[in-house]
C-alpha cells in the first residue's frame, strides 16, 4: 500500500478522497487528511496535500454544494468541511 499511495497523483487522490465521503454520515465534520489512513497522509509530500486541499475545496464548491458544506478552518489553517 505505501508504494501504490506515494505513486499516485494528485488526481487520483481525489478520486480516492471523493469516494470516501460517501461513507460519511449526515453533520459528520472532516477535514480532507482524515479521508486517507494517517499513514498514507503522512507518505504524501506537502505540496501534493496542498494542492489536493485545494482540488477537494474547489470540486466541494462547485459540484457538490448540496452535500458537503464548507465550514470554518481548524486553528492550522486545514479546512473544515460538514456533510449535510
Amino acid at each position: 500500500i505505501e508504494e501504490v499511495i506515494l505513486k499516485l497523483d494528485v488526481n487520483e487522490l481525489l478520486e480516492i478522497a471523493k469516494k470516501e465521503v460517501e461513507n460519511l454520515k449526515t453533520d459528520e465534520i472532516f477535514l480532507v487528511k482524515e479521508l486517507f489512513k494517517g499513514y498514507e497522509w503522512n507518505r504524501i509530500d506537502r505540496k501534493t496535500r496542498l494542492l489536493l486541499g485545494i482540488l477537494f475545496l474547489n470540486w466541494v464548491r462547485t459540484t457538490n454544494e448540496d452535500k458537503i458544506k464548507i465550514i470554518e478552518k481548524t486553528s492550522s489553517g486545514q479546512q473544515k468541511y460538514k456533510i449535510i
